[in-house]
């Protein structure tokens, strides 16, 4: 059995496709409760139909191996982080994030809620699950637990609730997992919640689960015209991202929040170090800079933000994807705490945030542009070419800086595609930069073509 697609695509995106099956699930269960080498492991997940299935046979791998299970229910993925760090347990949640109802996966973490990544266990469990594992004498059990109230504790802490004051926010829960608790934050903190589509649901009726698209975002843009809260925030299909619409209607971008957080951060807790992702907008390490804290950029991948969170010490990351990372949450990502923060920092600016966000947007970005590309590596070098005279770095994918503007392109690891983001002073400059890089890199697809 050859899971390297499968082991892959989780790697890169959260998700297993439609391969990703029960003998799947339990070779691959079978494959972590090995790899973790512990006692205990912690298991949850979200509400797509398949999950119960996908669950009974996940745990039934990982009993296999001798090792027992905390079963901790239909869970938003930071609560599997939360309960991972407050139990010291590694664990693993089914779920298939922002993706279509018919896709569903894994993430997996070490104890306090350390990354496994293509570099740090993905492969090895790959490997043991494509080689098959004897099942042991003695199975492992199952028990389950609540961490829900723990958890409510946990977020509320981290972010400083108890500061907010009179806020409303309009939350679109797409169906997913962030329903599961969102009524029960907002019941201990003093703001009102305006809820849509909070009832998880794995059909997902009424929209994808994916607010980085602009038409999943429609409905809530909606509500937040109508009702006229301070902000309305809509959760990816698990919950652990969240995406913003300020007061007037108008959609945050992922680098903007990430630079409102970070000055917040550095605010209360002077030098401190803050992470960013390289397509994130400069502004966040202008605005780090600023404040007096240290910015360190890192690669695109929760992965890579979480090991460097813990390597220096950072009390905040941020990724332009809507992914949010807070050291006190063991540096893992969380939606729910990141609208907390975000209800603390306008309770303590008393401004609107279409008025606050204004200090933190002096650029303007293409937003991610694919293109489909067979010959990556070609296209890649072409534009490399092109662009020589300039300064490149290969963090991760190419950079090029031209002074006033930058530019990244970087390779997909499932699928024959390139995503270029683009950041200029002005939309003229930002589309003709991205004119120039899509000549190039089309004049490739027309050769694969030819």
């Amino acid at each position: 059995m050859d899971l390297s697609n499968i082991i892959k695509a989780y790697d890169v995106r959260g998700v297993f496709p439609d391969e990703f099956n029960e003998e799947t699930a339990t070779r691959i269960g079978a494959a972590f409760g090995a790899f973790v080498d512990a006692d205990e492991v912690l298991v949850g997940h979200d509400c797509r139909l398949s999950s119960p299935a996908i669950r009974d046979a996940l745990i039934d791998g990982i009993t296999s191996q001798g090792v027992d299970v905390r079963f901790i229910g239909e869970i938003p993925t930071d609560m599997l982080y939360y309960a991972s760090g407050a139990l010291s347990l590694p664990g693993v949640v089914i779920t298939a994030s922002h993706n279509p109802a018919q896709y569903n996966g894994l993430k997996f973490c070490q104890a306090h809620a350390a990354p496994i990544g293509a570099d740090t266990g993905l492969e090895d469990i790959r490997r043991m699950a494509e080689e098959g594992l004897d099942a042991v004498e003695v199975r492992g059990t199952v028990r389950e637990e609540s961490v829900v109230e723990g958890y409510i504790d946990h977020v509320l802490r981290v972010a400083g609730a108890d500061g907010i004051s009179n806020l409303t926010v309009a939350a679109d829960g797409g169906n997913g997992m962030a329903g599961v608790v969102l009524a029960r934050v907002f019941d201990r903190i003093d703001a009102e919640l305006i809820g849509l589509y909070l009832e998880p649901d794995g059909a997902f009726p009424n929209h994808p689960a994916d607010p980085l698209r602009p038409e999943n975002l429609v409905d809530l843009v909606a509500l937040v015209d109508a009702e006229r809260p301070d902000f309305g925030v809509a959760f990816d299909g698990d919950a652990d991202r969240a995406f913003f619409i300020d007061d007037e209607g108008v959609p945050l971008p992922g680098s903007t929040t990430t630079a409102i957080i970070a000055d917040w951060f550095l605010s209360t807790q002077p030098g401190s170090t803050i992470v960013y992702n390289l397509i994130c907008s400069r502004a966040v390490p202008e605005t780090v800079l600023a404040a007096g804290g240290v910015p360190v950029r890192t690669k695109v991948g929760h992965s890579y933000i979480k090991q460097v969170m813990a390597e220096s010490g950072a009390v905040f990351g941020g990724e332009h994807s809507g992914h949010y990372y807070f050291r006190d949450n063991f540096n893992a990502d969380s939606g729910i705490t990141a609208m907390l923060v975000l209800l603390r920092v306008l309770s303590d600016a008393r401004v609107s945030l279409s008025e606050l966000r204004r200090r933190y947007e002096p650029y303007v970005q293409s937003g991610e542009i694919n293109f489909d590309v067979t010959n990556k590596e070609e296209a890649d070098a072409s534009v490399e070419r092109a662009f020589e005279r300039y300064a490149v770095d290969r963090l991760d994918g190419l950079t090029v800086d031209l002074g006033d503007r930058w530019f990244n392109l970087r390779p997909s690891n499932t699928e024959s595609v390139l995503r270029l983001n683009v950041e200029a002073p002005d939309e003229a400059a930002v589309g003709e930069l991205v004119a120039m890089v899509s000549v190039i890199i089309q004049s490739v697809i027309i050769k694969e073509e030819s």
